[in-house]
């Protein structure tokens, strides 16, 4: 009977054992996503809605995530009226920044950024303050690497503004406001897909991207409409921007700029343009901020014709490779990054829904979710971390108009 009773005792630990570990997954901290939508204005709010029809978001979606399985549950929404297309975190992952991608203000024409306290207990949003974009229609957020200034760019119109940061996380009015001036490019894009149409944003200026080098000294921002990356030197101690020596550099007329990444090493940067459909990859000195352009290619499979709109480019954290999205297309591109920084295509992943406004990885880079705008859900795949490609899970998760989804691991509170 010994044998049998030996069985019993290493059957009985290992369900143990199990049971403890899911006991123990069960009270672990979560990993929060949270979800930028497009929305519906709310009622009694004199806020505009400028970039789509009224969208089907409710605001800020929270979310839950399994670490193991990458599945997300709802957790609370932010309800807002204002489209909160864009987020960012302050370094500590304190407070959450939001733009809210409208035209009006009251009688005032132009967008607003907000600031809210994270609880630390559940995640849930508390509004702290929200101030003028100083421009209509803010697209993109990021925060200075010194943690004292919000950076933010206006769509409509073209202009990029600094917001400072107050000691207790809420924004102060603007300490810097630059306006794109210059002829916008041509509807037709030079290195656009044959038989495309694409056409979003040569009617005027629309800066659509800002966010400062790794060293804080510089500041880079994209205007579609002049086909242009903007180049600025930063004051951090007045949080004022002034053209550097280089002010800009152009891409092909009529591609349109739309985001930007930088590698890893600061060495390589990668711009995606919207209507061209592809990548551009300059080497970048960080002594004096130039760029130098090297290479372009295409961010859709070879033979493909027709429209497409590309959307979100960014780096694995070991920047070996690339991920670019393919709006129409509906896919996300995936390139290796050379020792040079040159790109060679691996694949191209169908997102499971259609025009990915956005993606974005996990904390541990073991996932990636896309943000299927039209689709109304996030798809989420599973990442080959030595090979680059992405393995759909299985699991899509419903929300309306997402935009942008960004995360927040509790577990070292």
């Amino acid at each position: 009977m010994k044998p049998i009773t030996g069985f019993l005792v290493t059957l009985l630990t290992v369900v143990s054992l199990s049971l403890f570990t899911a006991l123990a997954d069960d009270k672990a901290p979560p990993l929060i996503a949270y979800v930028g939508t497009y929305t519906s204005p709310l009622k009694n709010m004199l806020d505009t809605q400028v970039d789509l029809p009224p969208g089907n978001g409710r605001g800020i979606h929270l979310f839950h995530v399994d670490r193991t399985t990458g599945a997300m549950t709802p957790a609370g929404v932010h309800e807002m009226g204002t489209s909160p297309s864009a987020l960012a975190f302050n370094a500590d992952k304190t407070i959450l920044y939001s733009v809210n991608e409208t035209e009006r203000i009251g009688e005032k024409e132009a967008g607003s950024v907000s600031a809210f306290a994270i609880n630390p207990g559940d995640g849930q949003l508390t509004l702290i303050n929200s101030v003028s974009s100083e421009g209509k229609g803010p697209a993109h957020l990021s925060l200075h690497p010194s943690g004292k200034y919000v950076l933010v760019a206006n769509y409509f119109g073209g202009s990029v503004a600094v917001l400072p940061i107050q000691p207790d996380g809420s924004l102060g009015e603007a300490s810097d406001v630059k306006e794109d001036i210059g002829d916008v490019g041509p509807a037709k894009a030079t290195n656009a897909p044959p038989g495309s149409f694409a056409f979003s944003g040569h009617d005027q200026a629309h800066a659509h991207m800002i966010e400062s080098d790794p060293s804080g000294k510089f500041v880079l921002h994209v205007d579609l409409g002049q086909d242009r990356i903007y180049l600025w030197r930063f004051d951090e101690d007045n949080g004022t921007l002034s053209p550097n020596d280089e002010p800009f550099v152009s891409l092909p007329p009529g591609d349109g700029p739309r985001h930007f990444h930088f590698h890893p090493n600061g060495k390589w940067l990668y711009s995606l343009q919207e209507e061209g459909s592809t990548i551009a990859r300059f080497d970048y000195d960080s002594e004096n901020g130039h760029l130098t352009p090297r290479e372009t290619i295409s961010s859709l499979p070879t033979g493909y014709a027709g429209s497409n709109f590309c959307s979100g480019i960014m780096l694995s954290e070991d920047g070996r490779f690339v991920y670019v999205g393919n709006r129409l297309h509906d896919s996300i591109g995936i390139f290796a990054v050379g020792e040079s920084g040159e790109l060679s295509s691996v694949a191209d992943e169908w997102t499971r829904g259609n025009y990915p406004r956005s993606f974005n990885f996990d904390p541990t880079g073991k996932f990636l979710y896309s943000c299927n705008q039209r689709a109304d859900h996030i798809a989420a795949f599973r990442v080959n971390r030595e090979k680059g490609t992405l393995d759909f899970t299985g699991h899509y998760t419903p929300v309306g108009n997402p935009s942008i989804i960004v995360f927040r691991d509790f577990s070292g509170e």
